[in-house]
This record gives structure tokens, sequence and C-alpha cells, in this order.
């Protein structure tokens, strides 16, 4: 029977209907409302289906039943509770770094609830050095590492990995990924459809643009993975208990009323530990419950095909056809055949005693990957079906894992959300939660998997999750665009300017679930309205959605359209005044009896200048990474003035910290203090006040007209603060610049944002100000040379790598948190180093370009954006010396430097200063030079 007749015939007998969606009616802004849909799902389970791997594991199910497969101890250090991938990864690496006494608890077999049924594919090429370094280490175990500690094989194969172009835009994302892995040294080409056709010789090239083949890709074999992880953490001491559900996660406060893990319940007795490592899966969020931990995750159905013998397809590459949203996998003789299609089913009602089960699968559903697959391997259309397998995974909001400790509870650890992705990303995943637990962080910037990026009003908004994991499920295989933002579950958190702005023609962005000023449209409003599912589920698509047309410009790896009005935006605040509204910022402030002792250790700056000082500062994790980088205003004791000012006898300050990390910043911050035994108070009032930034040569003139402070350098310096009356309005004026030009920041009480900006906008009429957003801040920043968070700075990076040894007080006796490894490195020498290239050729770049000096790979880009006033690209990536040597600024002038993008080479200039008034003459209302602005042709 054909492939297409067997989709058919298995459609027909298997078909049913499925109940409608019910949306959620109501906006949710915190944890409280948090609302629920009804199912749109089927959850029949079968056991009876043909799978890959029935074999391997038809003996441990047969031998599933009874109690526990060994004692359980009193105590442990840890406790790993899940036997999938990552419990099996986590595992293992805690035991290889030293802590033996660990559990793995699993309720049923190893891999019984999700690994099993994995396709196991490892593809070495993503957009992110964070997820390439994962992925390379998770080869090196399945491939190397457990062979040569076991002797057994994993069965890893490495058949490589064929990447397909339907168009020139999808080719572009490819030569992205190529660039970037050649600073890794990962081997790929970009082949022409005549070339594919000869590697792929069964494969339709017809409608192809090109292909980047990647040789040392390949697949994992679940099963003999998980059972050699287990085999290899037990020689060294660790246990793996199966048969072992846990009943109950028992949490107690400490002295200082902070929740901590004291034990894990089972029926077969508790075991105490400090530590408990949350990889159940799909079942993660109801392990969270045990334990008050809110788990943002949702299960939803995840299938494939495997066909029946294909003549001449041994030995194929494993592809992925993302234009068709299908990958198809070499399984010996056949292929699996699976995708990400616009309306999964989601599995509503987990059960907890489902192992090593499947779901029907539903044709309807499924049939377009079929037609795909079919499209690209037309011998498809003759081939049979041998099995179906359709089986439950766990999906995020943004498609990315949540690891590291939760916010609730200390000591309570997660590693789950994997997104079908939980084989690949398990070695490089296992070993950065296993050093997060005993070192207390990741050696990797993990931030885009850690929990607390997050904000916690999301983290159980049932809306929220849903809405955005089907988003991301669906958009799985998009082509990732630098400027691309999320439709689903929008307007979440709002500022109260966001209706003034909205009608002026802003265009939103979405951070953290703030909707934030991206730029200003020249057409009118652009409202983002409710999410529409795609179509899918029978939801009516919104038509005429002006704000989704305009992203959809945007879909480009060129210079954007609307290119002109950054510019715009950009150089009327370098030559006049530009209005930035930056109210999503986190502001907070810290105050109590050891409130200084805190700051001196909490900030890599002297913050205890005078009341009424300013200072931008870093904060570092123990390694001396950059945990953050904020301003700290110190505050005079008084009353509480609230929001403005808390009540404070003695030393208080003001945090104010970028909005998109701010609840990172939080965690990191309470946890310092708890671990510390600081007694202090943090509080939040990030919602209680708007701020806006009035930037550019002109600001001083337009604030005096409505502050009724004198603005003047002598009596209101750079980085200094004053509680002030802006139109009548009590805000605290701050004089600070993001952009590196004159400028203040009103930061106002939420009754009083409106009245303001508008007198600001008044006032300013006859100055010729503007709104600004967002995309001008990031050219504008990166032009004077100022970082970002997880962009230029991150937790692996120091301060002393990021030059911002200025924001360190090494010259000081004060000691602070990763003061010791900053000396040390001081004194050591830089191994790497931040460098600013700038390209005279006009084109477009946004990161993960790659770094040559003298023609060998040394670093790659972080972040890139086109300077407009000083007419060219602009970019900031780390460099490294190629024998290990010492980056210094010697070793910087001496090279010459050319920077790759998608394939091709262009000459860069490396600066260790901003080339944009590298002397800070402009912050400081220094005008003497005038600036002379080229007209960007870009």
């Amino acid at each position: 029977m054909s492939f297409l007749g067997s989709a058919v015939r298995w459609a027909l007998r298997s078909r049913a209907p499925l109940p409608p969606l019910c949306r959620a009616s109501s906006r949710c802004y915190s944890s409280s409302s948090s609302s629920s849909s009804s199912s749109f799902s089927e959850d029949q389970q079968t056991n009876t289906k043909s799978v890959p791997y029935e074999t391997t594991l038809k003996a441990e199910e047969e031998a599933g039943s009874g109690g526990p497969t060994k004692p359980v101890p009193r105590s442990a250090d840890a406790v790993v509770i899940g036997g999938g991938s990552l419990g099996c990864q986590t595992l293992y690496h805690l035991a290889k770094m030293g802590m033996t006494n660990v559990v793995l608890l699993e309720r049923d077999r190893l891999t019984a609830g999700t690994t099993w049924h994995t396709a196991g594919l490892l593809w070495q090429l993503r957009p992110s050095d964070t997820e390439v370094e994962l992925l390379a280490h998770t080869r090196n175990v399945i491939s190397r590492d457990l062979q040569e500690e076991t002797g057994l094989e994993t069965g890893w194969i490495q058949n490589g990995g064929l990447f397909i172009a339907s168009n020139k835009q999808r080719l572009d994302e490819y030569k992205r990924l190529m660039s970037l892995g050649k600073v890794y040294g990962i081997e790929s080409y970009v082949l022409s459809p005549a070339e594919t056709k000869d590697l792929y010789p069964l494969m339709n090239v017809d409608d192809l643009y090109g292909t980047l083949y990647v040789p040392k890709d390949g697949t994992m074999d679940p099963a003999g993975t998980c059972t050699t992880l287990a085999r290899a953490a037990s020689a060294r001491g660790a246990k793996v208990i199966e048969n072992c559900p846990v009943t109950g996660i028992q949490v107690a406060c400490d002295d200082l009323g902070v929740k901590r893990v004291k034990a894990v319940q089972t029926p077969y007795g508790t075991i105490d530990t400090p530590c408990v490592v949350n990889c159940a899966g799909v079942w993660a969020t109801k392990l969270g419950d045990m334990a008050g931990v809110k788990v943002p995750l949702i299960a939803m159905h995840h299938a494939y095909v495997v066909t029946e013998r294909i003549e001449g397809i041994q030995n194929m590459p494993n592809v992925r056809d993302h234009d068709a949203s299908v990958y198809l996998r070499l399984q010996g003789d056949a292929l699996s055949v699976g995708g990400y299609e616009q309306n999964p089913i989601f599995w509503d009602e987990v059960d907890d005693k489902f192992a090593f089960g499947l779901f029907d699968l539903d044709w309807d559903v499924f049939m377009q990957h079929i037609e795909g697959a079919v499209n690209r391997v037309p011998a498809l259309e003759q081939t049979g079906i041998k099995s179906t397998v359709c089986g439950p995974e766990s999906f995020t909001a943004d498609h990315k894992p949540l690891m590291g400790e939760a916010p609730e509870v200390r000591g309570f650890f997660l590693g789950c959300g994997f997104n079908s992705a939980g084989m690949m990303l398990g070695g490089g995943c296992g070993r950065e939660l296993a050093h997060w637990i005993i070192h207390g962080r990741p050696e990797k910037d993990m931030y885009g998997y850690d929990i607390r990026r997050f904000h916690h009003s999301l983290t159980d908004n049932n809306r929220w999750i849903r809405e955005r994991s089907h988003e991301s499920y669906a958009k799985n295989y998009s082509v990732v665009f630098p400027f691309d933002e999320p439709l689903a579950s929008r307007n979440m958190r709002t500022d109260p300017f966001h209706q003034v702005l909205q009608s002026q023609g802003c265009v939103f962005q979405e951070r953290h679930g703030w909707e934030r000023p991206g730029w200003f449209n020249r057409t009118g409003p652009a409202p983002v309205l409710n999410y529409d599912y795609y179509g899918a589920y029978d939801i009516p698509k919104n038509s005429g959605y002006k704000y989704n047309d305009l992203l959809g410009d945007e879909y480009t790896f060129g210079y954007p359209p609307h290119h002109d009005v950054i510019k715009d935006e950009c150089l009327t605040c370098r030559n006049g005044v530009a209005v930035f509204n930056m109210s999503y910022f986190g502001k907070f402030f810290l105050t109590g009896p050891d409130a200084k002792k805190a700051a001196d250790w909490l900030f890599t700056a002297d913050v205890n200048k005078k009341p009424g000082s300013t200072v931008y500062t870093c904060m570092l994790n123990k390694k001396g990474g950059s945990e953050a980088d904020l301003t700290v205003s110190r505050l005079a004791p008084g009353p509480a003035h609230l929001p403005l000012a808390p009540e404070s006898n003695g030393d208080a300050y003001y945090l104010a910290i970028g909005g998109g990390v701010a609840e990172h910043n939080w965690n990191h911050i309470r946890t310092v203090l708890q671990d510390q035994n600081f007694n202090c108070s943090l509080t939040d009032h990030s919602e209680d006040m708007g701020m806006i930034s009035i930037q550019g040569p002109k600001s001083r003139e337009l604030l005096q007209e409505i502050i009724d402070a004198d603005l003047s350098n002598e009596a209101f310096p750079f980085s200094t603060h004053q509680v002030v009356n802006a139109a009548g309005h009590k805000v605290r004026a701050m004089r600070l610049s993001f952009v590196g030009e004159l400028g203040w920041e009103l930061h106002i009480p939420r009754e009083s944002c409106v009245p303001v900006y508008q007198a600001v906008m008044a006032a300013g009429a006859k100055h010729g100000v503007i709104n600004s957003g967002y995309r001008a801040i990031d050219s504008l920043s990166i032009e004077k040379g100022y970082r970002h968070w997880h962009a230029d700075l991150r937790p692996d990076d120091t301060p002393l790598e990021a030059g911002l040894a200025f924001t360190c007080k090494l010259k000081s006796n004060i000691d602070f948190l990763g003061r010791e490894v900053l000396m040390a490195q001081k004194a050591e020498g830089l191994k790497r180093r931040i460098v600013c290239f700038t390209i005279d050729e006009k084109v477009p770049m946004f990161g993960l370009e790659a770094i040559f000096r003298n023609g060998v790979p040394v670093g790659h880009m972080r972040r890139s954006d086109y300077g407009f006033a000083i007419d060219k690209q602009i970019g900031y990536g780390y460099i490294r010396h190629p024998e290990g040597g010492v980056v210094s600024p010697d070793f910087v002038r001496s090279g010459e430097f050319t920077v790759e993008r998608m394939g091709v080479v262009y000459k860069a200039k490396a600066h260790l200063k901003s080339p944009f008034d590298p002397q800070n003459n402009r912050v400081k209302g220094i005008y003497d030079t005038p600036l002379e602005l080229k007209t960007a042709t870009a």
C-alpha cells in the first residue's frame, strides 16, 4: 500500500471529532487571576503500537510491576525525579562532578514517560552560541564519553543532517548558522540543488533554493543512551531506583522564613534531602504543585510515522524541511516522518499512570506532514506506513526548557519542559544543571533557560502558558528573524502611557509581559489584538491586522523597510530631543539595618556616596560573571513618600533595572541576601511608577520649562537625582543617559504619568520633540558603546572582559561578591575581551557573525546594529587568542579583522573605545564640537 494510501486508510479508521476550543475570556495580570480553558484534546491511550524501540524496551516494560528496584535510602544530597533523558543526564553529571550520594527516582521504568518514543535527532547548529555549546557536549557524551567509560554502545549513528531551503530567506538563515559554526569548528556546507541531489538521490530538488549539509549530525537511541547513563552514574555511587513514585515533597521554613526543600516522600519511605531536581517531563507541573512551585509548561500530542522499507534510503542524512514543517529521520532502511503543525492537540488531563503509552494518531492534524514528506521524497508515495507513534511531550511559552532553582523554594531545581528536544539538549543541560546544583550557578550563560526569565505573574497564568506554548510550537520551524515579536498573550502588562502612545502609531515590543515601544510608524495606530491561534481550532483569524502586517514587512535579513523611521528617531535624539518610554524597568527599594552591608557586597561599584548620587554598577556571581547591570541611587533618610521614596531611618537605595530581566535580578538579589543573612527589605514598585527619558542636546531647554529645579551642570550634575516638581507633579529626576546624550529620566507615580508626559510633549513642540522607541535605543546605545545585559554582557562575562572595569571598586578595600575572581583575572591578564567593530560596507548584521583575526576565527558578534551618526554598521563581540594567550590591547591593534556574514567576508575595523564621542562630552552637556551627521543611505 502507498504512503498516501496508508495514511488515508489509517485516517478513516481512526478519525474522531475534537471538542471545540473554549477560549479564556479575560486578560490576566497576576498569578491570582489566571484562567483556564477547556480541552480540545483526545486522551485515548493505546499500548499496541509498533514503535522503533519496542524490542529494546519490551523486557523492561514487562518488569515494570512490583515494588522499587532498590531499597529507598533515608537521606541523599540530591534527589532527581524522573528517569528520562534529563534525569539520567543530570544524575550522570552530578556523580561525575563528585556528588555521589544522589538518587534518581522513576515512578515506572527508565524512559517510560516521553523519552522512550522520542525521535532522537541531534542537529549541531542553532541560532545561539550557548545552544551550539550545549549540543556539542551532548554529542561528545553520547558518541564518545559513555562508550569510553562503560564499554557500552549508546546507539549513536552519525549519518549527517540536511537543512532544506525553498527560498532565499531560509537559505540566508542557514548561512548565518554556517558562519557561527565556523567559530566552533562545526563542519557544514551550503549545497546547490544539483549537489543536494547527488548527496540524496531520492530527494525532489525541483523547488529547492539550496540546502545546508552538516556531516556530523546524527541520531540517538533514547533507551540505549539512558541505560548507559544510569550504569555510568551507578558505577560512581549514584542510585537509580525504578518503580518508585513520589507522593510528596516536604518543604520547611528556616529561621529567616525562607522556604527550603526538606524531604521527598514515596510509598516506600521518605528521603531527607536539601535538593530536589524536577525532571518529570509532562508531569513536572504536578510535581511542582507538591512543593508550591509553579512550573509553566503544557502537554501536547507530538507524532511521527514510520515507513516500510525504502530502497536506496540507507545511509542518507536526516532531513529538516522547515518550510514544509516536516523532518525525515533515517531509521535503518526506512524513514520516520514528523513535524510541527499549527493545530496541535493539548493533553489537558495528564494521567499519572501513563507509561510506555501512546495516543491514537489524529490524521486530520498529521496529514499536512504526509504531503510535505511526499513532496520532498516522492518515493514515499509508493511506500507503506509500518507504524504510528503519537505520544505526549511538554512545551513551554518560548519553546525553551525550564531550568534552575525555583523562585518559590530554595533547593527545588527544574530540568523540564524541553519541547521535544530533551535528548538533543540533555547532555549539555544535564551538565549545566549539575553545576548549578553543586556550585550555585551554571558554567555557561543559561539565562535563556532559567525559570527566572519569566515574571512571576505569568508562570501560573493558564491563558499565557497555553497561548504562548501554542504559538511557539506552531512557529518552531519558522525562520528566526531579528525583529519578530509574539502575537499570543499580548497586553498582559501595560504602563500608563500605553494608550496615548498607541494612538500615536507606536509599534510595541513584548518583554517580560510588558508592552514597550519598539518604534513609531507614520500611518496611525497599530494595536495588538487578541490571539487568534493562527486560525486553528475554528477560531476566526484576525483580518486587517495592521500590527501583524508591520511585523511581516520586517521579515528579512536585510535592512528592514522601516529603517528610515529608526534613523529619524536616532538622529532627532542626536540633534534635538526625543522622549523614550522606559516604564517597563524594574524599580526596587533596598532598605533595612543591613542595607549598606548588602549594597557593598552586591554591587561592584561604590554606591555609598552622598544621598542624591546615582551610580552605574554591575552585580556578579561567585565566578565574577555579570548577573546584571543597573543604576543604584542613594536615598536620604526620611518618612515614606511612596512610590517615590520608602521609609528609612538609615541607608536606602533605589534600584532601576532593565525590565526584560527584572525578575532575574530580583531573585538574584533576594538569593544573595538570604545566603549572607542580611537583615534587609527588598520591595518592588515596578508597577507603581512610569518612567520617561528625555534625551538630546535640547533636553535641558525643554525640561527647564516644566521642572521647578535648576537643571544646570552645577546644580544638577551628571549621575545625580532629585525629587522635583514637573508640571505640578512630584517626580524623581535622574540625570542619566543610555544613548550618549544630555538627558534626564523622570520616574513618575502612576497617576501622574500622562499629565507629565503631555506637559513634556507640549513644551517640546517648538524644539521638534518626537517619540522614540527601543529600536532607536538599540542603535544609539551600541553606537555609544553602552552594554545591553544578555547581549554584550552575560553571566559568563566578567566586567573586566566587558570593558566595565570602571564599575568595579577594586582600588578600595571594600569586598564584594566576585571580587577575588576579578583580582585574579586582572593579575593574570584577560584571555578574552569585548571589541567594537565597524564595517564600512552597508551590510546589515544582527549578531552571530563570525570574527576572524588574520584569517583565524577568534569569536563572534554578540550584537550588531546600524550607527546612524557615524554612518556605519557597528557591532560588539568577544575575541580570544587562538593559542589561549592574553588578549591585550596590542593583540587587538596589531590584527587584521574580518567578519563573516552568511558566508561572505567583510573587512572590519577594531576599536578599543567607542568611535562615537569617545571623550564622553555629550552626556556632560558639552556640545562645543558639532556632530557632523552624514546622510545614511543604508
